[in-house]
Formats: C-alpha cells, sequence, structure tokens
C-alpha cells in the first residue's frame, strides 16, 4: 500500500500537470482568436446597415486591415429608415479610437468568396476621432447590388452564348460544319497541300526564269523593249504637252478650241429650235398637224399593205395570184426570146416594101 507522502507526490504532480495544460489552453485561444488583449479597456461603436450580409457575433473589426477589436451585437435597429435597418456593436481597443476619425467608412468585407464576413474600417480624414459609444457611417452599397441585379440577364444571356460557342467549338472537333471538315477532313488537307507544292513550283520556276512570267520578270531584252515603249510613250506625252502633232494641237491650240465651242454653242441653237418648232424638222417634231398627217398616210400605207398581202389589186393578184405570176413571167420569156432573136437577125423583123402607083 503506497504511503500518504506517495500519495500527496502523485496528487500534486496531477494538479502541475492540470495547471500546464490550463495554460497551454489559454494560449491556444489566444493564438487562435488573434491579438487580444485581455486587460486593455473596451469601448462600443456603432454602424448602421442595409443588410448584415451573414455577419455574426465575433466576427473581426479591422482598421485598414488591422484587427482592432470583434462584432458585440448584430439586431435589427427598430427603424424603417434605408442604411440603417441592421444595427453592429463593435467592440474595440479604447485605445484605437485615436486612430479612428469620425468619417471613417466601415463597410461588411470577406478574406475571399467563401471566407468570414468582418467589418472593415476605412480610415477617414477628420482631425476629430470617434468616441466611445460614437456612431460611424456605413458604406452604401446599395446602387452596387442594384448594378448587380441588372446585370444579371447579362450573365446570363453571356452563359447562354458560351453554351452555343462550346456546341459550336465540340462540332468542329467531330468535323462538321465547313469549318470541322477543313480541320479534321484528311482528304482537303491532302489536296491543300498538293496545292502549296504546285505553288511552290511555280514559284522556283519563276525564280529560274521560266515560263512567261519569268522571262518578264527576269528577261533583260524584253526589261529593255518594255522600258523603250515606255520612254517612245513619255516623249509622245511631252510632244502633246508641247501642242506638237493632231493631238497635241487638239489640246493645246486655242482656236480649234474656240471653233469646238462655237460648233457646241451652234448645236445647242439648233436643239433649242428644234424644241421651239422652228424649221423643217422642229415642225416635224412639233407640229400636231403634221403629226397627224403623217400618222394618217401610215395608217393608209398599212391599209394598202394588208390589202395586198389579203390579194386585193393588181399587186395583191400579183403577189398571191400564182396564175397571173406565170402569166407574167411566160410574157417576160418571151419578151426576153424576142429580143434575143432580134438582136440575132434584126433583117427578120425590119423589112421595107416599095410599090408603085
Amino acid at each position: 500500500m503506497p504511503s500518504a507522502k506517495k500519495v500527496r507526490w502523485a496528487q500534486l504532480r496531477v494538479g502541475i500537470m492540470a495547471i500546464v495544460a490550463m495554460i497551454l489552453l489559454a494560449i491556444l485561444v489566444f493564438l487562435l482568436t488573434g491579438e487580444r488583449r485581455f486587460f486593455a479597456r473596451k469601448a462600443i461603436v456603432h454602424t448602421f446597415l442595409d443588410d448584415s450580409a451573414a455577419l455574426t457575433t465575433g466576427s473581426p473589426v479591422r482598421l485598414n486591415g488591422i484587427l482592432i477589436g470583434s462584432v458585440r451585437r448584430v439586431e435589427l435597429s427598430g427603424e424603417g429608415v434605408p442604411m440603417r435597418i441592421i444595427k453592429v456593436d463593435m467592440e474595440v481597443d479604447e485605445s484605437t479610437l485615436q486612430s479612428i476619425p469620425e468619417d471613417s467608412i466601415a463597410s461588411i468585407t470577406a478574406e475571399n468568396v467563401l471566407g468570414t464576413k468582418y467589418i472593415n474600417i476605412k480610415r477617414g480624414q477628420s482631425p476629430i476621432h470617434v468616441k466611445p459609444g460614437g456612431e460611424l457611417q456605413a458604406l452604401d452599397t446599395r446602387e452596387f447590388d442594384e448594378v448587380v441585379a441588372s446585370g444579371y440577364a447579362t450573365l446570363t444571356s453571356l452563359r447562354g452564348i458560351l453554351k452555343r460557342i462550346d456546341a459550336v467549338i465540340a462540332d468542329v472537333e467531330v468535323g462538321k460544319g465547313s469549318i470541322g471538315k477543313l480541320l479534321v477532313d484528311e482528304e482537303l488537307y491532302n489536296r491543300l497541300t498538293g496545292t502549296v507544292s504546285e505553288a511552290q513550283k511555280v514559284t522556283t520556276a519563276l525564280a529560274e526564269g521560266k515560263g512567261t512570267v519569268g522571262r518578264l520578270l527576269y528577261d533583260e531584252s524584253l526589261y529593255d523593249e518594255i522600258r523603250g515603249a515606255v520612254n517612245r510613250l513619255n516623249d509622245t506625252l511631252e510632244q502633246v504637252q508641247q501642242g506638237q502633232g493632231t493631238a497635241g494641237k487638239l489640246i493645246r491650240d486655242p482656236e480649234l478650241y474656240n471653233e469646238a465651242k462655237q460648233a457646241v454653242a451652234e448645236l445647242r441653237r439648233v436643239v433649242a429650235d428644234l424644241n421651239a418648232g422652228k424649221g423643217t424638222a422642229g415642225k416635224l417634231l412639233k407640229d400636231e398637224q403634221l403629226h397627224n398627217q403623217i400618222a394618217s398616210a401610215l395608217s393608209k400605207v398599212e391599209t394598202t399593205l394588208d390589202k395586198i398581202h389579203t390579194g386585193q389589186g393588181t399587186l395583191g393578184q400579183l403577189m398571191v395570184n400564182p396564175q397571173l405570176y406565170e402569166s407574167v413571167n411566160g410574157m417576160t420569156r418571151e419578151m426576153h426570146d424576142f429580143m434575143k432573136d432580134f438582136r440575132a437577125n434584126p433583117k427578120k423583123f425590119l423589112s421595107i416594101k416599095l410599090s408603085l402607083f
């Protein structure tokens, strides 16, 4: 059986281990909760928000990113005024109030998309600092929320567009459509390769001076001929500019210009006379009576032609009556034979008979 001394010593060791464990636990809690000074005096500062944005009690309070306290309470303020619906009590070290001007702005921020929300105080410029129990103005994010809400429809449309683009890319990858065939069609690739090869051969032939185009590029004699033709053309243009030759006189001779101008003026006068109904041509264009006479004559000619086509009259019979045609043709043939015989033997038809009474 252990002695009383050993029991007391064991109890003392257990007590010491418990104390050490509690000290380590306190240190661990201190390290996990941040830089918190337990014996520092605290002060409450208020701010009002339109939405708590899932802010909870115990959330950090930072001044330009530096931890200075925590959220003591998040509750409804009971007011119906915008930006004063949610009341947030922030517990900060009283010594830090000297670094918080009264025009500082408080806002809810998150370390990342899924991170814990906290209050971040943007330090202002006022020389007067906030007092314990004072109020800080909150950042108004209503306009930003409205912009995000209005952009939701745009984001939805963009998402649909991206889906369609993804579908098009998928079709291209499997070889559908013109672009897909262009990318995956082996036959088209071979044809393009052949075309490139032929183009390379043509380029090589041109570089070696073969063919018409190659000679045009590399044949010195052809170059000299073209240069001579250009020089002659340049000389001709220079002569024209100097007024030499027919073309030069046409361009440079003022007398010819005046004659052309006078001819144009005469032509204008003739056209004006025609429009005014002067002269034979003018009357022909403008005289209504002459127009009616011509129309009447044409109508009569048309009527006569119709009669001829229908076989009326001598000309009509001549055109459509085959018997009359044959008679005229026979008479013409007999006249032709008579004239032929007369030229061959005119004495046969000419005789002089003398008689004495």
